[in-house]
């Protein structure tokens, strides 16, 4: 099932966090605290490798942080105002028979 308009999966990590420092979240991840704040500010995806970090340190499904980024991106792609891929036709089409 679609979710109207899913949050950024930044903003769901944000409550995941709590009062943990980004500082010191970075730290536990081991990635750099620029990359961690641009996920916090939505400005930055997460990646396989963040979905395998943020999995190990909050003990959810391997895949959790990856689907939600997925179902932003998805929905981002397909409410975008200058959407080309709605006039793409079938490469191949079914045969007709008779």
């Amino acid at each position: 099932m679609e979710m109207y308009n899913p949050p950024h999966p930044g903003k769901i990590l944000k409550e995941y966090m709590g009062d943990i420092s980004v500082t010191d979240m970075a730290k536990h991840l081991g990635v750099p605290a620029s990359e961690l704040s641009q996920i916090l500010k939505c400005k930055k995806g997460i990646s396989a490798e963040m979905s395998l970090r943020l999995s190990k340190a909050f003990e959810t499904h391997d895949e959790l942080w990856l689907k939600l980024q997925n179902q932003y991106d998805l929905w981002q792609a397909k409410n975008a105002k200058d959407v080309t891929y709605q006039q793409i036709k079938p490469v191949f089409t079914a045969p007709a028979y008779a």
